[in-house]
């Protein structure tokens, strides 16, 4: 059994149920990479400040890249005797270089070693996340760039409501990905704080230089309490909590794409490559895709609730407790990653049923705003407008008319504020058009929109 590095303590041997239990490797070896980068920037500093010779740093250099190469290929052996990825890379550096090996620890512990690793790994995850939702927006903008001319119902209560561009639609999920972005953004610069040094919780009184470490790992920034340093989760909460809202964005596109591929709607078609079919029904074409977006959503949102709880009632400083918090990191971060690129890959292949769409938004009453706003150029308050359209919209019922197919006289009925020209107004693209405003649907303000969220981009 390999010997703990605690062992001068105790008198017994750790059970091998607890050595189970308390096992973390299966986890958090895949930090293996930041934890031998944060263990030769600090052997660098410890040959620096004197603290060990030079010859025993470049030593322990070489045998930690040795690790990584080992690694790296596959080659190194794993056994939960050792618990985590440090004391694996420890114990192999002995083995490797003998009992130099022991000094590498000197002003450092495992609870500032840790913090250290998870920044790292989640500060390149973000990296690497903030990539892909530009990706994302990007082939969302090309969507709405294409299909700028489309017409489809907007809706409010999934009702058809007022007609909007097919491309403003896209867009707006273009401005939510946008704001994920800020967030995890915002996140990575709190994530981006360097908390070795700290040691166990109290800082080290060798004369360390937090600042020449800070330098080699490109960090902009040091912890300025030790205490709160080794435990201190806010940046994964907060990671978690922005990828929760990015979730719910994908999970809401998700429900559109699912909705709007059924025989019910027929707005779109998905790529064959991104549904499945069904293994009693040979005419099934299933939005197995989005449904899995949709519900993996679910997933992340489980993992905020579980650090939240996970935290909220640890003393400071370190507790064992805070081993929980890597499962749910990189469960989240692998789940959003994957929904991502899933959706980088389908888009493009979407087909557009502009027929179908642009039938939908000329049906349903969907110009009665327009309607009401027209009596209201013609002199009346608006809520008496309402009125009006609304006994319009009654007697279009009745008669299984749309508003635009009423006759004049039909329509003078209800208000006789109304003249031949209510006809151009009443035209789906015409109220469309009008609502040039910034943010407005009109092709023009969706042609600024798409310009100014390419320079954002750019």
């Amino acid at each position: 059994m390999a010997e703990k590095l605690w062992k001068g303590r105790f008198t017994e041997k750790t059970a091998k149920v607890v050595e189970r239990f308390t096992a973390s490797i299966d986890v958090d070896q895949r930090l293996y990479r930041y934890d031998i980068e944060g263990s030769i920037a600090h052997c660098r500093m410890l040959a620096k400040t004197g603290i060990i010779s030079e010859a025993d740093g470049d030593t322990l250099v070489q045998g930690l890249n040795q690790i990584r190469r080992e690694i790296d290929a596959a080659s190194f052996q794993f056994d939960e005797q050792l618990e985590d990825i440090h004391m694996h890379i420890e114990s192999r550096l002995f083995e490797i270089v003998g009992k130099v090996a022991q000094k590498l620890h000197t002003a450092r512990s495992r609870n500032d070693q840790v913090a250290l690793d998870v920044r790292m790994y989640l500060r390149d995850a973000l990296t690497e996340l903030l990539r892909r939702l530009g990706r994302l927006q990007r082939l969302l903008i090309e969507l709405a760039k294409t299909h700028i001319d489309v017409l489809i119902p907007g809706y409010t209560h999934l009702q058809r409501a007022q007609p909007v561009l097919l491309a403003h639609h896209f867009m707006a999920y273009v401005e939510m990905f946008h704001r994920d972005a800020q967030r995890m953004g915002e996140c990575r610069e709190r994530t981006n704080v360097m908390p070795l040094g700290s040691a166990a919780l109290a800082g080290t009184p060798f004369p360390i230089d937090r600042a020449y470490v800070a330098g080699l790992l490109e960090f902009p920034a040091i912890s300025s309490n030790s205490l709160d340093a080794v435990s201190d989760r806010d940046f994964i909460i907060e990671f978690l909590s922005a990828a929760a809202l990015c979730m719910m964005h994908l999970s809401r596109l998700s429900e559109e794409m699912i909705l709007w591929s059924t025989a019910e709607f027929g707005f779109i078609e998905l790529p064959d490559a991104f549904a499945t079919g069904s293994s009693i029904m040979p005419q099934k074409k299933n939005p197995d895709v989005p449904e899995l977006v949709r519900g993996k959503t679910g997933r992340v949102y489980g993992h905020l609730m579980a650090l939240l709880t996970l935290m909220k009632a640890l003393p400071l400083s370190y507790n064992r407790d805070l081993q929980e918090d890597k499962t749910a990191l990189f469960d989240a971060v692998d789940t959003l990653s994957a929904c991502i690129d899933v959706y980088i890959q389908m888009l493009p292949g979407i087909r557009v049923n502009a027929q179908r769409m642009e039938q939908a938004a000329s049906t349903g009453y969907i110009n009665a705003t327009d309607l009401a706003d027209y009596l209201v150029r013609q002199g009346l308050a608006f809520r008496e407008a309402h009125h009006c359209v609304g006994q319009a919209v009654r007697l279009g019922l009745d008669r299984g008319k749309e508003l635009h197919e009423l006759s004049l006289a039909e329509l003078q009925s209800c208000s006789p504020l109304v003249k031949e020209d209510v006809f151009d107004y009443l035209a789906a693209r015409g109220t469309v058009n009008r609502r040039s405003g910034p943010g407005g649907t009109a092709r023009s303000a969706v042609l600024a929109a798409i310009q100014a969220a390419e320079q954002r981009l750019d």
